[in-house]
């Protein structure tokens, strides 16, 4: 460790005070599955340019989303904290996923600071391209926290305006105003799996990164094609061996990827680009053989398994050609001290991070280092404890019986019992524990009679204490929902003739079935 945090010293005192600081690019999928890429054992091979992108740069084999649904998760890639800490949780059902979905009342507070307003202070441009999930209400959109430009919808793709779904539909931005909706100006076709709006999205990541600007730049590519209901352009579907839309925009995806990479490679520029693909929880099985896939590992988004929360990631620099297999615990939440300290941006001496800097693996993932504990979250209630090969379940649950009836199920064909719950059962003073190592797929609990589980219980058990007594929760923001907040009649919607009547306000506390 301490080999490599001498070469993180090195290398930031040369490059940083030559203005050398690096470009960051961080694609972040949706629901796409640790199983999903042709590296990671996918018996379809369709993921040609994610494959090559992790023989030349770095594949983390281990690492981890803070939440197992989308909202959350995005908060903590671009705050560095959990969810708990930074807001993004519900405390009227304890223990259950919240997210924001356009009748949200709250999204992120003003109090967080986001990686674009860490490295705008020391110079960069930013921009999202994408997704953003984190608040549709206008204050609280990308360019009120930080990013300098916008291209994307503050939502999922959901159809709206339909009998089974009333509202208006999601808006696409650009910058601070409204250019159109989902389905209307922006076409999504559900039946035939059709949408160029994965193109769309392309086209702005390129322009960003084309121009000729010698600043260094923020890159945050978030398509959703990969969420239900999945969608490609025309010369995509049908292509996937897996026969489904989703397999289509696996490799339009990869595609796409594929086309950012090759810009990146051709820029002559004495910046280097560090550029990262993960996603932001695991594949949602709830599709079933419409779904992606989580390879090996046990359930898939909802649930603090391993399906739910590991993710596909690889980082890759385009100059320094750093290679190599990581099985670093890693988190999205390691990206902003990450980029903070690779930038030379100073962070608030106030600020509580969960994350930790990878600059050292980042520049020598070979070299042995030690790895934080990973902490499971499903809502405001701490499910379980990863410490190096060992998952401790204080808590387990998969999917509720009443969901179960109605046909929804997040750990589909599979029954463990005292693991895959369909209660939220509190272990109490005998966690369920695994050797991740040895079972990946969280099939055989240690025995609790071994010595090898009490002295592992001994470490979690003081890991828990630690962790609680300094965990201060945020104010939680996804408690209400009310329809007045819809996006009825978003800023620009005026000048395209697509302003909907705003109804009365009528807030609730949201329900939150798992």
């Amino acid at each position: 460790w301490q080999v490599s945090l001498c070469g993180v010293i090195i290398w930031l005192e040369c490059c940083l005070a030559k203005d050398q600081q690096p470009n960051f690019i961080i694609m972040n999928m949706d629901d796409l599955g640790w199983g999903d890429l042709g590296v990671m054992g996918h018996p379809a091979k369709e993921t040609p340019n994610l494959d090559r992108m992790a023989s030349e740069g770095i594949l983390f084999t281990e690492f981890y989303t803070s939440a197992a649904i989308c909202s959350p998760s995005r908060a903590s890639l671009l705050t560095g904290r959990l969810p708990l800490r930074n807001g993004f949780y519900q405390s009227t059902y304890p223990g259950r996923n919240a997210y924001t979905p356009q009748n949200i009342v709250g999204g992120i507070a003003d109090s967080e600071v986001l990686i674009p307003e860490v490295l705008g202070k020391v110079g960069y441009r930013s921009k999202l391209v994408g997704k953003w999930h984190l608040g549709h209400q206008e204050k609280f959109l990308p360019l009120k926290h930080g990013f300098q430009e916008w291209f994307g919808a503050p939502n999922c793709h959901f159809q709206y305006d339909v009998k089974w779904r009333p509202g208006p539909n999601i808006p696409v931005y650009n910058n601070e105003e409204m250019v159109g909706r989902y389905y209307e100006e922006f076409a999504i076709n559900i039946n035939s799996g059709v949408s160029n709006y994965t193109q769309e999205l392309l086209k702005h990541s390129l322009e960003f990164i084309n121009r000729n600007d010698t600043s260094p730049y923020f890159l945050y590519w978030a398509p959703d094609s990969t969420h239900a209901p999945s969608y490609s352009s025309e010369k995509f579907v049908g292509r996937s061996l897996r026969s489904s839309y989703y397999g289509d925009a696996v490799m339009e995806l990869d595609w796409a990827v594929g086309q950012i990479l090759e810009l990146v490679r051709s820029k002559e520029s004495p910046r280097d680009t560090l550029v990262i693909f993960t996603s932001d929880n695991g594949a949602a099985l709830v599709s079933k053989q419409k779904a992606g896939s989580n390879g090996p590992l046990l359930c898939g988004k909802q649930t603090t398994f391993e399906g739910g929360m590991r993710t596909p990631t690889i980082a890759w620099w385009a100059r320094k050609g750093v290679q190599g297999v990581s099985h670093h615990l890693g988190s999205h939440m390691d990206f902003l001290p990450t980029m903070a300290e690779l930038a030379g941006a100073a962070l608030p001496s106030s600020l509580i991070l969960d994350g930790h800097s990878l600059s050292s693996v980042l520049l020598s993932p070979t070299q042995q280092s030690s790895s934080p504990p990973v902490f499971y979250y499903r809502g405001n209630i701490l499910y379980a404890v990863r410490w190096e090969h060992y998952k401790a379940h204080l808590w387990t649950w998969t999917t509720p019986v009443e969901e179960l009836a109605r046909g929804i199920d997040h750990c589909p064909g599979v029954d463990i019992e005292n693991v895959t719950t369909t209660d939220m059962r509190n272990h109490g003073d005998r966690p369920v524990v695994f050797h991740l190592g040895r079972d990946p797929g969280e099939r055989f609990p240690l025995g609790q009679g071994s010595k090898e589980y009490r002295t592992v219980l001994r470490k979690i058990d003081d890991i828990v204490e630690e962790h609680t007594k300094n965990m201060v929760p945020g104010q939680a923001q996804l408690e209400w929902c009310d329809p007045a907040v819809m996006n009825w009649a978003p800023r620009g919607c005026q000048k395209i003739g697509k302003c909907q009547k705003i109804p009365p306000s009528n807030p609730k506390k949201c329900f939150w079935p798992h």
